[in-house]
């Protein structure tokens, strides 16, 4: 453990390391809260909207006492939050955003699903902010960005797990998904729904010797089980996102369907629905509900296993959705939604495979661990390659790429039929996945890795480099 990593824990934990004791012993988690405890009316985290074109934001990352499921505990949070502000944007516009490091360790931020430039002061993920530091990030997002829901977070390596867990994660929405919908759902009530998990030890969030597969408190915007209201019959847009470091979601609410419209902020180009959706860690659906009849439902995830040597989760309730008030006749959906360039019209460059593998304590792509220094692949611009991304572990693994989203074209043999493109994608237990890509716009190099950042943080992580 590092001097500044030691550091963070003794103070995120009010424990004192006494010098030559080494590491703080471990210790038994405290009981997790239940919803009971907690139960308070839905809200939104408070939002930074751009104005002409611009939005200048102040973060500072530091270790603060907040309030989760009606206890006070420690954890590290922007602004003072363990869930931060909501950045909202437009295609175009220009983010200037200034990062404050308060903690007593290196950090930095990562626009998660941004299609930008990967270098310099934009969405670069190889830089390291020190204790004590600012940096000033500066973005000018295309005017052809898809607007959807992201988010942002840490990615300081080998650090992202334990600062994302313990709470430096916020969600980006940027605007204009209405745009698709017809006149009559063009103003409807939207929803940010992210979701956050916590456990507790010693009145804080732990920062070291984190087991994802322990018992933890699911969170929809920082709340335990909140009440969210609709009308019956009434359409409303949820932007579900799962924020955290490790944990996968399967989202289900009784007597409803999600109508999705954007997956991984892509517009869909065939609106359609499920009753379950599965978030990985990273990945976003944009939906719409319609309110069942009057009374109460559970939106939960259901009881989920990445795998005999992955994780077991538990079923558990998010939120309570109240279908209150004067009933409203549903409005019909649209089935068709936005232009989609379809990758299985365009030729193929090049061909790869990436193997995804494990051992009992490390994670690695193509048979290595993690290098900053290492290009492990080189691509050209304006090229489209299908990469074949194989799993050989017993547990799944969450596939994710900076800066050029990919169409998947297949799942174990089987052809999926893509209606947009993504971000992450559920790389099967023994399975493989087939996806394309089209890297445009953007040279320089960034990262691909697994979004279970126990995992990144180990070293499955690699680097991609576009060139001319």
């Amino acid at each position: 453990m590092s001097a500044s990593r030691a550091t963070l824990v003794s103070l995120i934990a009010g424990i004192v390391v006494i010098s030559g004791c080494g590491a703080v012993p471990p210790v038994q988690s405290d009981p997790q809260p239940t919803a009971s405890k907690a139960r308070k009316a839905f809200r939104q985290p408070y939002e930074l909207v751009s104005r002409n074109k611009t939005l200048k934001v102040r973060l500072v990352a530091e270790i603060r006492t907040v309030d989760l499921a009606g206890q006070r505990l420690r954890a590290l949070t922007y602004n003072g939050e363990y869930m931060p502000p909501t950045i909202r944007l437009r295609p175009g516009d220009r983010l200037d955003l200034t990062l404050v490091n308060k903690l007593p360790e290196h950090t930095n931020l990562h626009t998660h699903g941004w299609h930008i430039s990967p270098q310099g002061h934009s969405d670069n993920a190889y830089v390291h902010i020190h204790p004590g530091e600012i940096f000033h990030y500066s973005y000018r997002l295309p005017k052809d960005l898809p607007p959807g829901t992201y988010w942002y977070h840490s990615h300081a390596h080998p650090l992202s797990e334990p600062q994302v867990f313990a709470g430096l994660s916020g969600a980006i929405v940027i605007d204009g998904l209405e745009k698709y919908l017809p006149e009559n759902l063009k103003h409807i009530t939207r929803r940010l729904i992210a979701l956050k998990d916590f456990q507790i030890r010693d009145g804080a969030i732990p920062t070291a010797g984190i087991d994802s597969n322990a018992p933890t408190t699911r969170t929809v915007n920082g709340l335990v089980d909140p009440i969210i209201g609709i009308r019956p019959g009434e359409t409303q847009h949820w932007r579900l996102a799962n924020i955290g470091a490790n944990i996968a979601y399967k989202v289900q609410l009784p007597g409803s369907r999600f109508h999705v419209i954007a997956q991984d902020a892509n517009p869909v180009s065939a609106v359609w629905s499920a009753d379950t959706l599965v978030l990985p860690p990273g990945s976003r659906f944009d939906v719409l509900v319609q309110g069942p009849p009057a009374g109460q439902s559970v939106l939960r995830t259901l009881a989920y296993s990445t795998g005999p040597a992955g994780d077991t989760y538990p079923e558990a309730a998010l939120a309570t959705l109240v279908s209150a008030g004067s009933p409203l006749k549903p409005a019909t959906l649209p089935t068709t939604f936005a232009p989609f360039d379809d990758l299985r019209k365009r030729r193929v460059d090049r061909r790869r495979v990436i193997t995804f593998s494990e051992n009992a304590t490390q994670f690695f792509i193509d048979n290595k661990l993690f290098d900053l220094n290492r290009i492990d692949v080189r691509a050209r611009l304006n090229t489209t390659e299908e990469w074949t991304v194989r799993n050989t572990s017993d547990e799944e693994h969450t596939f994710h790429i900076h800066v050029n989203d990919f169409q998947v074209m297949s799942v174990n043999g089987t052809p999926y039929d893509a209606r947009s493109r993504q971000d992450t994608v559920q790389l099967p237990v023994r399975g493989e996945v087939v996806i394309r890509m089209r890297f445009r716009d953007f040279l320089g190099k960034y990262p691909f890795h697994c979004h279970i950042l126990s995992h990144e943080d180990k070293g499955m992580m690699a680097n991609i480099e576009v060139v001319p």
